[in-house]
């Protein structure tokens, strides 16, 4: 319900050349220590010139290897894939940089997200009400601090109650501060592709 216009009409061809795109960037920054420009007219559309915010992905054997992304759209869309895919592969602060002889063994997922909408809720019970009901993504912030989840963890963490509590930690909170209502809560939809 929240998806954008433009989520909604990325065809394959477009998620394919995304994804190469990403790709090719960390390959880019692996070999140049720099980050890889490309030319409008290189895009296979227009829509990929849209200001979007996205988060790269990158995975090992399964289990997570980097997540750096934007919540909130700051540069045309396929720009904001070549800097999260570096990001991802470099300056992910829980681990370690990138190196080549990884290159061939990660996955890349992409998640693109339509634009944050503030939730509003008078009790605890009401927001995990909500959450199970969409299992959208979830920005949780208070002051300058904030931390998000993807939709995607809601495999992992299937109970709304963990996952706020471990959002809660995230963002550095204590693991129950979701229930003292003094949270601002966002909430967003994404469009999911990875890698084959």
């Amino acid at each position: 319900m929240w998806v954008t216009a433009v989520m909604l009409s990325m065809n394959k061809a477009e998620q394919d050349f995304l994804l190469k795109l990403a790709r090719k960037s960390i390959e880019h920054y692996l070999n140049h220590s720099s980050q890889l420009e490309i030319s409008d007219s290189d895009l296979p559309s227009k829509e990929l010139l849209t200001k979007q915010a996205c988060f790269v992905t990158l995975t090992k054997d399964g289990q997570l290897r980097g997540c750096v992304g934007h919540l909130e759209p700051i540069q045309p869309l396929y720009k904001d894939v070549i800097e999260n895919a570096i990001a991802a592969a470099f300056f992910d602060s829980r681990f370690w940089p990138m190196g080549k002889e990884e290159l061939d063994q990660i996955k890349i997922e992409i998640s693109i997200l339509s634009l944050p909408i503030k939730l509003s809720y008078q009790k605890p019970n009401n927001l995990v009400k909500t959450l199970l009901e969409t299992k959208p993504g979830v920005i949780i912030q208070r002051g300058i601090h904030k931390a998000t989840f993807l939709p995607q963890v809601w495999e992992e963490l299937s109970s709304p109650e963990d996952f706020l509590s471990n959002l809660c930690l995230k963002a550095g909170f204590s693991a129950d501060d979701w229930k003292g209502g003094n949270l601002k809560v966002f909430i967003y939809a994404v469009l999911a592709f990875q890698e084959l």
